[in-house]
């Protein structure tokens, strides 16, 4: 978010080094303090001067006819009523969008890793593209004439998409197409069949966060996975929940909150592996450090932004409130927790979409826990009922109960979320009535010292 409070300058160095000199402080124990400065100018040069190359690499450098074998970078995208897929065209990443009916059926066969044998045309991209894109790592348009074969990618590409289309097959067997579409956004993060009324009412009530994949999603997979780690040798383990995590983050296709969240997960392992300390928040400022210094990019993602803040507000502000809203007994922490998420997201969503739903906190309370039970019995009742298809209504059954559930109180949040004025007098009077329900236990303990002894 600095990126956006800075202004878009020609070159993300003062981004990059104010953001790690900011989660270098937040990683630092008490004890390190003195040793902060020197962590900091040394990082944040190297962070600086990578964010540097990486912006330069990104330009293009070769324009005009291409043809040859290019590797599909992303599965492809539908945007209104074109296509847009990222292929790998000599090292650099390009652009191209399906617009004819005949090039989007084409595309819609094609999945993340694939070699396609093309012919066509380089062209460079605007600044103003270039820079909204440039997370990506995509320099340029690829304008395609035509497509002579496909060939199947690297061995993990290839067992990623048998997953993905076991699952796929899964869905569409046991539910319906907007259930499906849902369904895999919850799972793994495939949001590429949602219609656009489905992701409006998700964004309009402040669920749209639930399809993509975050430190949740990891910690089912790592939990379902809990019997068979546990009964390993500690190297062992280590080698195989690091494995499990780097597995789970391909299979979803390496989106920044995925990565956010793979990298808290693999550095609390190793935290764990051995001896040390595992605070959430230091994890967070650890994890954003070592992901910008390999992909300074990152920076230029709004998606990235999202999952910081909301992971910070979740790791940094829940535990503190939820102290403070005792008053709600077991209440106390799922509304600490959805308040603390909002609030981490508020500025980006502020300045990128214009606000923070005020029904996302009530969206949330009531979605939340049934989006994480489908999360986690979804993975595996996915596969089996795609590898034993005619299982699958039965297996999915409570995954189609579960997305009914949350389609619908998305729709009815993006009904009755108010205007922005409504909204503001909304957030304004939830702000009070937290603040006087956090107060209310620190009158009791200023009440409880000031009585005389023996009262």
């Amino acid at each position: 978010m600095v990126a956006l409070l800075c202004g878009r300058h020609e070159r993300p160095t003062l981004t990059i080094v104010i953001f790690v000199v900011t989660a270098v402080a937040g990683a630092a124990r008490d004890r390190w303090r003195w040793r902060v400065a020197a962590v900091v100018l040394i990082v944040g040069s190297v962070a600086g001067a990578r964010a540097d190359h990486e912006w330069q690499a990104s330009r293009l450098r070769s324009v005009g006819a291409f043809g040859g074998w290019v590797t599909v970078m992303a599965d492809p995208q539908p945007v209104r009523s074109a296509t847009r897929v990222i292929v790998e065209v000599d090292g650099e990443r390009f652009e191209w969008w399906a617009r004819s009916r005949s090039k989007q059926q084409r595309a819609a066969g094609w999945r993340a890793g694939d070699r396609v044998l093309v012919h066509g045309t380089r062209q460079p991209l605007d600044d103003q593209r270039r820079r909204r894109v440039a997370w990506q790592h995509v320099v340029g348009e690829f304008d395609l004439e035509w497509v002579a074969d496909t060939a199947p990618g690297s061995p993990l590409a290839r067992a990623s998409n048998t997953v993905r289309s076991t699952l796929e097959r899964g869905a569409a067997a046991g539910l319906d197409a907007r259930g499906a579409a849902l369904f895999r956004g919850l799972v793994v993060g495939d949001d590429r069949d949602q219609p656009p009324e489905m992701i409006d009412r998700f964004r309009s009530s402040g669920l749209s966060h639930l399809t993509a994949v975050s430190g949740q999603n990891v910690a089912f997979v790592l939990a379902a996975a809990g019997p068979l780690l546990r009964g390993l040798r500690p190297l062992g383990r280590w080698f195989a929940t690091v494995g499990l995590i780097g597995w789970f983050v391909a299979l979803t296709r390496f989106e920044p909150s995925i990565m956010r969240a793979g990298a808290m997960a693999a550095l609390s392992a190793t935290a764990f592996a051995l001896g040390r300390e595992r605070g959430p928040t230091r994890l967070l400022c650890l994890a954003v450090i070592a992901l910008l210094l390999v992909d300074p990019l990152l920076v230029e993602s709004v998606g990235f932004w999202l999952s910081v803040g909301a992971t910070a507000g979740v790791t940094g502000v829940a535990p503190w409130m939820a102290a403070r809203l005792e008053l709600l007994g077991p209440l106390a922490m799922p509304v600490a927790v959805t308040l603390g998420a909002q609030i981490g997201v508020s500025l980006p969503a502020l300045l990128i979409f214009g606000g923070v739903p005020l029904v996302s906190v009530p969206a949330n309370l009531l979605a939340v826990p049934v989006a994480g039970a489908v999360m986690l019995y979804g993975l595996p009742a996915g596969l089996l009922a795609g590898l034993v298809p005619w299982s699958a209504p039965a297996v999915l059954l409570p995954c189609r109960l579960g997305v009914r559930w949350i389609d619908t109180v998305a729709a009815l949040g993006a009904r009755l979320e108010p205007g922005r004025t409504g909204s503001l007098i909304g957030w304004t009077l939830l702000a009070g009535t937290v603040g006087a329900l956090a107060a209310q236990p620190w009158r009791r303990r200023g009440a409880d010292v000031d009585q005389p002894n023996g009262m």
